[in-house]
């Protein structure tokens, strides 16, 4: 984005700007990370408020600053726009700034896989097109049109991940988007406290169709029977409802899935065909390929530009990472959890062969209400002692599945409610070079220390 000061005050309706001659380049929320450039948004909160690193943000090469019109002492000879709400200015920027942009707007929620599958997207179509994403967890009604408000000028595809926690998020996210392609990677349990069931989290989810632009398409889950449901019901005509799974006829299906050095094989049915790679572990990870492959093919990119560029696709840490260690091989999934993708990973470890020797390493799911622990229980069903060596469980909601499994699992089993040393040394006594240790938990466990002891 290259904008004058004036031109970002027009956006906002605002007339006679001081300052309006200086450029603009991007936006920041934070002193910390600001570049030459950008501007600077303060909010106003009960702890912090952000007008006192206004002068900061200057000295750092911000170009410039919102300032609320009734915040006092605003600085003199420093080029500011004065708004009645920072969030509100920040969107109406990010919208106004969309409806010029000339790029394709893809938008991607789910309950799991959104990070991976806008890695996998933007990986696939980056040889081809100059594309940007989402970075980090920057998807929500803030994370968002500072997003927007980043892409350069000349970017052609846009990647956009969305979040939410209750009704009404992603309808403003992709209002504020409007994508041309939109992207239901699954439905699962995350967030069940705030929206009850998983019906209602499909109802949540399935919003990002409200704004797609009109003759878009939805890829979906088609083996979600709450997504192929709300398709049935969907009211609205002037757009495309494309599936993608492994049961049933889909527009993309993928069979004979096989776990290779660093990857994953697998044969491709329907609008892409033929056998691939993609340099990412599990069985969920081909599904999250799939919506990439329809996209790749609507935007015009061939079966081998495709395969090509599947082969060589790299996810945000933390996702089914592979870690060599001198003491074990660790996978790495500890970026977040719920009984879905736990689930998905639980089944991974019992079928990988890169190891002979299989550990869970797992910590609890957070934000599930109040069937949690019926969720952590129902984690023993996918845990075969005869395929699974050890098992460790760290967090005060791992001590149900704890109890489910010690009848099995004796004394290769280790339950820890509040530290990292017991399994720190679990692994350090037990592991050998022919151990694969999968470490899986919600981020607010952090259970990659567990990791971080052996490297």
């Amino acid at each position: 984005m290259k904008k004058t000061v004036q031109q970002l005050a027009t956006w906002l309706n605002i007339d006679d700007q001081a300052f309006g001659d200086v450029f603009v380049t991007g936006v920041s929320i934070d002193t910390r990370t600001i570049e030459q450039g950008d501007l600077f948004i303060p909010f106003r909160g009960e702890q912090v408020n952000g007008h006192r690193f206004v002068e900061q943000a200057i000295a750092k090469g911000a170009a410039a600053s919102l300032w609320l019109k009734d915040e006092p002492n605003p600085p003199a000879d420093v080029p500011l726009i004065f708004v009645d709400d920072a969030e509100e200015a920040l969107q109406q920027m990010a919208r106004a700034y969309r409806n010029e942009h000339e790029a394709t707007f893809i938008g991607i929620t789910g309950s799991n896989g959104k990070t991976s599958t806008k890695d996998i997207l933007a990986s696939a179509l980056a040889p081809f097109y100059k594309v940007q994403k989402t970075i980090g967890n920057f998807n929500n009604q803030l994370g968002l049109p500072i997003t927007i408000l980043r892409l350069d000028e000349d970017t052609k595809i846009a990647v956009l991940e969305m979040g939410m926690s209750g009704f009404g998020e992603i309808e403003f996210l992709t209002k504020l988007a409007q994508p041309h392609y939109a992207v239901i990677t699954n439905i699962g349990e995350a967030h069940m406290q705030d929206l009850g069931s998983r019906a209602g989290i499909a109802k949540a989810k399935f919003e990002i169709v409200d704004g797609l632009v009109e003759g878009g398409k939805l890829f979906y889950d088609g083996d979600e029977p709450l997504l192929v449901e709300r398709v049935a019901q969907a009211t609205r005509q002037d757009i495309s409802y494309i599936s993608f799974g492994f049961d049933g006829e889909h527009a993309q299906t993928a069979t004979n899935i096989q776990t290779v050095d660093n990857g994953s094989q697998f044969d491709a049915n329907g609008v892409v065909s033929g056998e691939f790679f993609i340099s990412v572990l599990g069985k969920h990870q081909v599904k999250n390929t799939m919506s990439t492959m329809l996209i790749a093919h609507e935007l015009g990119l061939t079966e081998a530009q495709i395969r090509e560029s599947l082969a060589q696709v790299v996810l945000t840490d933390m996702r089914m990472q592979l870690v060599e260690t001198d003491k074990a091989l660790f996978i790495n999934d500890a970026y977040n959890a719920a009984p879905t993708s736990m689930n998905a990973a639980i089944e991974f470890m019992k079928t990988t062969t890169l190891r002979a020797d299989k550990w869970l390493v797992l910590g609890d799911m957070l934000e599930l209400g109040d069937d949690e622990q019926a969720f952590h229980e129902g984690l023993a069903e996918a845990i075969d002692a005869t395929k699974i060596a050890r098992v460790c469980l760290y967090g005060t909601r791992m001590k149900s599945l704890a109890a489910k499994l010690a009848p099995t699992f004796g004394d290769r089993l280790i339950y820890s409610e509040q530290a990292y040393e017991p399994i720190i040394d679990d692994v350090r006594e037990h592991a050998t070079a022919q151990s694969v240790i999968l470490v899986k938990a919600s981020r607010g466990m952090k259970l990659e220390r567990v990791i971080e002891a052996f490297k």
